[in-house]
Parts: structure tokens; C-alpha cells; sequence
């Protein structure tokens, strides 16, 4: 249930929805994007805290719940017939930006060149062995 699929998906159609002029059904997708991010969420949190490399995708799955969220509670909150508030378009688009933060990272990061280390030289010494162990004696 961690995947960012589904919350994705239910945002973008809730998005979609709403830019057409279906009001009400991009609410229900809204609150159907709800339970579905705040799962993805938790479950990148719990990864970041059993010590996985997780931090973008906990904060930008916890940004877009809280995206998600807005939008939900700006849409049931608006006047029934005078189209859909900008604040919930907005939110819901900031919400699709974060979701796709962790891809652009990805796209961008860059290559990482592993370098061994050089041997380490001894320095070369131009004394016979006989010397050495003359000199050790």
C-alpha cells in the first residue's frame, strides 16, 4: 500500500475532474486520495526510520498529503454552483509538483563514478640488500 501510484493517479484525476467543471466528483476523488497518501506517507516515514535512505519521498509524500488535504477540505467547503475555488486547484497541482520531485531528482542526479584508491608506493630505495642488512647488524 506504499506505492505512490495510486494517490497520484487519484490526485491527477481529481484534477482533471475539476479543470472540466465536475466539482463534486473531483471532491470524492479527493477524499478517495486521502487514506491512499497518508499510506504512502506513513510507509515512507516507517522506511526513513528503520534507517533506509528515504528522506525526499517521506517529505514529499507527507507535503502531498498535506496538499491533499487542502484541496479536500477547500472543495467541500466551497459555495455549491460557483465552480471550483482556485486555493484547491492550486493545492492539488502543488500536490502533483511534489509527487513528482522524487522523479526530476532521479532524472538529475548524477552519475556517480566510484574511484579506487591508488595503491600506496613505497618509495623506491637504491641501496643494495647486502647494505640493508649490513646496516642492521
Amino acid at each position: 500500500m506504499g506505492s505512490r501510484a495510486l494517490p497520484l493517479a487519484l490526485a491527477t484525476a481529481a484534477f482533471a475532474t475539476g479543470s472540466v467543471g465536475l466539482g463534486g466528483l473531483s471532491l470524492w476523488l479527493g477524499l478517495f486520495a486521502v487514506p491512499a497518501a497518508a499510506a504512502a506517507a506513513f510507509v515512507a516515514v516507517s522506511d526513513l526510520l528503520e534507517g533506509q535512505p528515504k528522506l525526499l519521498c517521506a517529505v514529499t509524500n507527507g507535503l502531498a498529503l498535506a496538499f491533499i488535504v487542502l484541496e479536500c477540505a477547500v472543495r467541500s467547503n466551497a459555495i455549491a454552483g460557483a465552480g471550483a475555488p482556485p486555493l484547491a486547484t492550486w493545492a492539488l497541482l502543488g500536490a502533483l509538483f511534489v509527487y513528482s520531485v522524487p522523479a526530476f531528482a532521479w532524472l538529475l542526479e548524477p552519475v556517480k563514478v566510484t574511484r579506487t584508491k591508488p595503491e600506496r608506493r613505497r618509495p623506491a630505495v637504491d641501496v643494495e640488500p647486502v647494505e640493508v642488512l649490513e646496516r642492521a647488524a
